[in-house]
Parts: structure tokens; C-alpha cells; sequence
């Protein structure tokens, strides 16, 4: 392995965390943006539901 010098532990639990904090972060995003397209289809099927006149 690469020699860190005496600060490894410090540099690879740096890198752990950042990485954890990443990983969350496009979790969040990607159930997000599962909802927005749920609550988009919901929105689109309810309007496609409404009679002709009142889309006018």
C-alpha cells in the first residue's frame, strides 16, 4: 500500500467519511427524484382523467 506517513489513519478515515457523506447524498437525491416522478405520473393520470371541458 501506498505509505501515508504517520497521518494515515486520519487520511483514510477522511476519505471513509467523504465518501459515506457521497454516497448518502445521491441516495437522498436518487429517492428524490423517484418520488418527484411518482407524484408527477399522479398528477398527469389525474389530469388525463378530467372530462374535456374542464381542461379548458
Amino acid at each position: 500500500m501506498i505509505d501515508l506517513g504517520p497521518h494515515a489513519d486520519y487520511i483514510v478515515a477522511s476519505y471513509a467519511a467523504a465518501g459515506l457523506v457521497l454516497g448518502l447524498l445521491i441516495g437522498a437525491s436518487v429517492l428524490a427524484n423517484l418520488a418527484a416522478a411518482r407524484r408527477l405520473a399522479a398528477l398527469e393520470a389525474r389530469e388525463a382523467s378530467k372530462p374535456a371541458a374542464a381542461k379548458q
